[in-house]
């Protein structure tokens, strides 16, 4: 019998990666291995919800038994990998071994978290999957004070989203703006601005000291000195790829599982791809490159061996409070930023000596030059 392909995650990732197989490849033996419950859902979707009034069983797309007839594949659910073997192409679920003819890591990105000090600490939630939502709106019920930790881009989703979904939102991060490692000052001011006009109440520079129960509610004391009471928090601090299984089978690892252009590791039959994978030296925690290393590889599994390449990788952040599109310049480049426009409508642009545009951020109404602007950006990895 032919060892099936084995991917591991069944998020966007895995999930768009054997759709993509599918196909190219409707009879190899396809098995897909997740630790959480295998439905079928949309990542970016999670910081939507609250405004569209969705539960997690609203935001699922399909349970993993459809999915399985789809993609005509077994799919485990509930179950963690023990452990890799590469010299035999097998991994280890428990006692028992699961042979490979190709294993696809698509095991995604962890939450950071940060150490909570006081009592409320069984009250801080991250969300970054299906069952994270699930969790939390169970919390939420009937809850209207929501502390969200981290400004990023998540922080500042969640915390538009909540605020269209009738929460009273606080914003706390230890920066001196919003998005400080995506966004240049005069855009992350349009945005800050744009989601302050919804009730959002940000607290940049002091971090969280420490969290405790008072009453039914919480009272969260920051650096500063300042008290903010709420209900709940909403953890967004970051996200890390999770490299763990792969470094324990003595796979090569940085930033991420480190993959070279056809997203093979540095062990011939093993893959990576979406958060989890650094493809040749570039980790992007997006949906647009995800989709492309899912078309690439599925090419090369299916006997193709086909080389990833990035175009312009803009990123649509979800605050329709400030509509933002941004495209930082590829890393290692240096640039001079032009601001064009005025309030809420910004076009800032970054261009390199010989006057050619390198990356944008785009506010307001200003997100509707995106189209034009991208023919003129260089690839991020070509």
């Amino acid at each position: 019998m032919t060892s099936p392909v084995v991917i591991i995650g069944t998020g966007l990732a895995g999930y768009n990666l054997a759709r993509e197989f599918r196909k190219l490849d409707a009879q190899t033996p396809l098995l897909l291995i997740t630790a959480d419950d295998g439905r079928s859902y949309s990542k970016p979707m999670l910081s939507t919800g609250f405004a569209k009034h969705k539960d997690a069983d609203g935001l699922c797309m399909a349970e993993p038994g459809v999915m399985a007839e789809q993609l005509t594949a077994e799919i485990r659910t509930h179950t963690r990998i023990s452990g890799i073997d590469p010299g035999h192409k097998r991994l280890w679920v428990g006692e028992e071994a699961v042979e490979y003819r190709d294993l696809v890591l698509a095991l995604g990105a962890q939450t950071v978290q940060a150490p909570i000090v006081g009592d409320g600490g069984d009250l801080v939630f991250p969300i970054n999957d299906l069952e994270d939502y699930a969790r939390f709106r169970a919390a939420a019920c009937g809850k209207r004070r929501v502390l969200i930790l981290g400004a990023g881009l998540i922080g500042c989703e969640f915390a538009n989203d909540m605020s269209l979904g009738d929460f009273q939102v606080d914003v706390v991060a230890p920066c001196e703006q919003v998005m400080p490692t995506l966004l240049h000052p005069a855009a992350a001011a349009a945005v800050q601005a744009g989601l302050e006009g919804l009730g959002v109440r940000f607290h940049l520079g002091p971090v969280l000291a420490r969290l405790e129960k008072v009453g039914q509610g919480l009272a969260a004391h920051l650096s500063d000195g300042n008290v903010i009471a709420c209900d709940l928090v909403v953890s967004a601090i970051g996200l890390r790829p999770r490299t763990d299984l792969a470094a324990a089978a003595g796979l090569q690892t940085n930033r991420g599982i480190s993959v070279d252009r056809q997203l093979r590791t540095s062990h011939a039959n093993i893959f990576a791809l979406g958060d989890c994978a650094e493809v040749d030296g570039i980790n992007l925690l997006y949906v647009m490159p995800l989709m492309s290393c899912a078309r690439a590889l599925a090419q090369t599994l299916a006997g193709n061996p086909t080389t990833v390449a990035y175009g312009p990788m803009p990123v649509t952040v979800k605050t329709p409070a400030c509509p933002l599109v941004v495209s930082p310049p590829p890393h290692g480049h240096e640039g001079t930023w032009q601001v064009e426009g005025q309030g809420s409508d910004l076009k800032v642009l970054c261009f390199d000596v010989d006057g050619e545009l390198l990356g944008y951020a785009l506010t307001g109404t200003a997100v509707m030059d995106k189209l034009a602007l991208n023919r003129q950006l260089p690839a991020v990895m070509a």
